[in-house]
């Protein structure tokens, strides 16, 4: 069952007849064959225009976040403390705290990430030393990463749902082969390598000087940790961003921002306690709408403009997100709106 709730229609997923009308709203009954393509521009530019004409007081919100900084190199130390107290822990040990500790940290970190491709870190005028900090950040995920992200997110938000510009959306093939129960669940343990090469066949762009910094940077790092505490560490570390990164329910943000759940909507917020450790990045419609407002600050845009997000459909559970996924027949890699932008793929 769809597990969203919406102040309106409250627990939305406990009757059956809901749930039987929303998987006909989607148009099939037995799985999607073709991803849900529409003709108009996404609903963040339009939203974004009314908030601000209405509350211009929430460009106050917009700027750096002081305080994130400190946050993530705290994360950091404690992944770098964390490889020399696991140096000589049996394998079993070694990949139940990647999974049950390290690898939540490192998500965590790949969205604080995606919080500094957005400059919130240092703000605008600043704007290298975000992706400098982005790769201090990026250290204990143990593969380079950072730069590479920011590239391509910014296409995400500039052409969300674009047919070969977003490489959020998954390929053709993704949605045609992973269409049951059992290859949906493969699909979510091998997310992180779809994420990592789906830009490579999408949207393929040449390499930049920061990537190569990014790359550098992180083997060098890498190296000096190996060469103090040997292989353990750096498994840890990469088991833990894979395994955190795939099956787990803090992935259920991945699924639950922009799959269509309910026909015709496209993007999803989630107000839920997981917020907490992720950089807020559950307050999905809020970070499209106004993307240059720190995670840390989307609950006072929720706040001030409630009007306008109170009565759109939310997930109330990430791990619901996950179960939905994998056994709804109506969602699926293709449960994805799709629109064709008229412009060039370097636009």
């Amino acid at each position: 069952m769809i597990h969203i709730n919406s102040p309106t229609k409250p627990w939305l997923s406990h009757t059956h007849t809901q749930t039987h009308t929303q998987r006909d709203a989607m148009g099939k009954s037995g799985g999607r064959g073709d991803f849900e393509w529409v003709y108009d521009d996404q609903p963040h530019t339009s939203r974004r225009k009314q908030i601000l004409a209405k509350y211009p007081e929430i460009k106050s919100l917009m700027g750096p976040d002081p305080q994130l900084k400190w946050v993530v190199s705290g994360m950091v130390l404690t992944q770098l403390l964390a490889c020399y107290l696991v140096r000589d822990l049996s394998w079993k040990w070694i990949f139940f705290w990647s999974y049950a500790f390290g690898g939540c940290i490192n998500h965590s970190l790949t969205l604080a990430i995606h919080d500094i491709s957005h400059n919130v870190a240092f703000g605008n005028k600043l704007a290298k030393w975000n992706r400098w900090f982005a790769m201090w950040a990026n250290l204990p995920i143990g593969l380079p990463y950072s730069a590479s992200f920011k590239k391509y997110h910014i296409d995400h938000h500039r052409y969300l749902g674009g047919d070969q510009l977003d490489v959020d959306i998954p390929t053709d093939f993704e949605g045609w082969f992973f269409c049951t129960p059992a290859r949906k669940l493969v699909w979510l343990f091998l997310q992180p390598f779809f994420y990592a090469l789906r830009p490579l066949v999408v949207n393929p762009k040449p390499v930049g000087q920061l990537e190569i910094q990014n790359a550098v940077v992180q083997i060098v790092v890498d190296s000096i940790i190996y060469y103090f505490w040997g292989l353990k560490p750096i498994v840890y570390l990469i088991a833990g961003s894979i395994l955190c990164m795939g099956l787990h329910p803090i992935s259920g943000h991945f699924i639950a921002e922009h799959y269509m759940f309910l026909k015709g909507h496209e993007t999803y917020s989630y107000y839920g306690p997981l917020n907490l450790i992720t950089f807020n990045v559950g307050y999905h419609m809020e970070h499209h709408d106004f993307p240059s407002i720190p995670g840390s600050k989307l609950p006072q845009v929720k706040e001030i403009a409630s009007e306008f997000y109170d009565s759109l459909p939310q997930h109330s559970s990430w791990t619901r997100v996950l179960w939905d996924f994998v056994f709804d027949d109506s969602i699926g890699p293709y449960a994805r709106i799709k629109r064709e932008y008229k412009l060039s793929k370097q636009g």
